[in-house]
């Protein structure tokens, strides 16, 4: 019988040797350090690891955000490529579908037919971009989905004391996460690869969650084509919702073909 004893022994061995390299690929066990190889901000303490994240963020060139946010007590999902200058995609409400495209201060806005009520004009813009005149109410609120700086900062807060979580992955990029009171408080994954950019944000309360990629990556940004734009001048055509709260009627002007800092639509 003590003959055989070694050969167990190694065969245990062997199982424990293939179990711990297992458990090294996930990042865990077996004495793995989990920030070997990484960009080193994962041995950092919760409030430096969110500092270095909020500098990378900010001196990024562009961003693709995409996901779900509660605000106002509305729901909205986005898909959004944002630069300094402008950006463009798509945010949809629970009433409809908006197309944004910002180019500097010029910003266009396509919606539905349904959207822009039973005034004559609706059945012509369903398809076309509207420009957005910057004195209208709505200028603003739409302004604030394509404004990198100002959506950031909307999205890039946790609220409470803040904790140093597991070692995640978003996608395929392994990542750290801090959370503010056990989670309560939101979520955020920082990335280990390369710049520790924001990855992913889990919002307080249940108010959404935003992946945040392709940061840097350079996209076109120009004005939409001459026949697919629609100018009204100063005043846009009346909305759905302008008509069910009795407000301002249709325009009179004919529209026109033709070739300031928006307020954040996410409040912490």
């Amino acid at each position: 019988m003590t003959a055989y004893f070694p050969a167990a022994r190694l065969r245990r061995a062997a199982f424990a040797g293939v179990l711990c390299a297992g458990l090294a690929v996930a990042g865990a066990g077996c004495g793995a350090d989990p920030d070997e190889g990484t960009n080193g901000v994962g041995k950092l303490s919760a409030e430096q690891i969110e500092s270095k994240a909020k500098e990378a963020a900010t001196a990024a060139d562009s961003v693709h955000l995409s996901g779900s946010l509660v605000s106002g007590g509305k729901s909205f999902t986005l898909d959004m490529r944002l630069k300094s200058d402008g950006g463009s995609g798509e945010v949809k409400s629970q009433d409809d579908t908006f197309q944004l495209l910002r180019v500097g201060e010029q910003l266009y806005l396509k919606a539905s037919a349904a959207f822009w009520g039973q005034s004559e004009a609706a059945g012509k813009l369903g398809d076309k971009f509207v420009k957005v005149p910057e004195a209208d109410p709505s200028y603003k609120q739409f302004r604030g989905f394509t404004d990198m700086d100002v959506l950031l900062d909307g999205l890039l807060g946790l609220d409470g004391k803040l904790a140093k979580g597991e070692h995640t992955k978003v996608g395929h990029i392994r990542a750290v996460q801090v959370t503010a009171d056990a989670g309560k408080g939101g979520k955020l994954s920082v990335s280990l690869e390369g710049t520790p950019y924001p990855l992913l944000m889990e919002r307080a309360g249940g108010a959404g969650r935003v992946v945040l990629e392709e940061w840097g990556k350079p996209f076109p940004l120009d004005p939409p084509a001459q026949d697919q734009t629609v100018d009204y001048g100063s005043q846009l055509p009346t909305t759905k919702d302008q008509q069910d709260q009795g407000g301002a009627s249709k325009p009179s002007a004919s529209p026109k073909t033709s070739g300031g800092q928006g307020t954040s639509p996410v409040k912490r």
